[in-house]
């Protein structure tokens, strides 16, 4: 593949990226999830099914653990997480989903499924359903981070 086309997937890529968590966004904010910002859902997707600690969350942000325990102060003063003892770890707190946050989660995913719908439109959903198992080949274990 020469430079330029390298250039080209690249820029595509990550404008659909965008695009979604753009879209994502509106759609949870339309849903009534006022103050939330895209780095709570991508710490929302940690956070949920098991919980984590501060420093889980950091490593999967891929920030420090100061940064990721401002994120944690943030969604725990909106009522999207709350923090509870650790199971396994008297000195660690586990920061778990509330109600509100999973209803959050739920707004979202129901964003990305109208979305992605969009797509189908375009594309029929048997490309769809190839580009997710390509793209899935090429990143298959990587943590979902903010870029910004």
């Amino acid at each position: 593949m020469q430079n330029s086309d390298a250039i080209a997937l690249s820029a595509a890529l990550l404008a659909v990226a965008g695009e979604l968590t753009q879209r994502i966004h509106e759609g949870v904010v339309a849903r009534g999830f006022d103050g939330v910002r895209p780095a709570h859902g991508f710490a929302f997707a940690r956070l949920a099914p098991d919980g984590a600690t501060v420093t889980d969350l950091a490593a999967h942000l891929g920030v420090t653990k100061q940064a990721a325990s401002q994120l944690v102060d943030e969604v725990v003063r909106k009522g999207y997480a709350e923090r509870r003892p650790h199971p396994g770890d008297a000195r660690a707190r586990l920061i778990v989903l509330t109600e509100q946050g999973w209803a959050c989660t739920r707004a979202a995913e129901e964003a990305a499924a109208e979305a992605v719908g969009a797509w189908v439109g375009l594309l029929g959903e048997g490309e769809v359903r190839a580009l997710r198992d390509r793209l899935g080949r090429i990143a298959p274990h990587g943590p979902i981070r903010p870029t910004w």
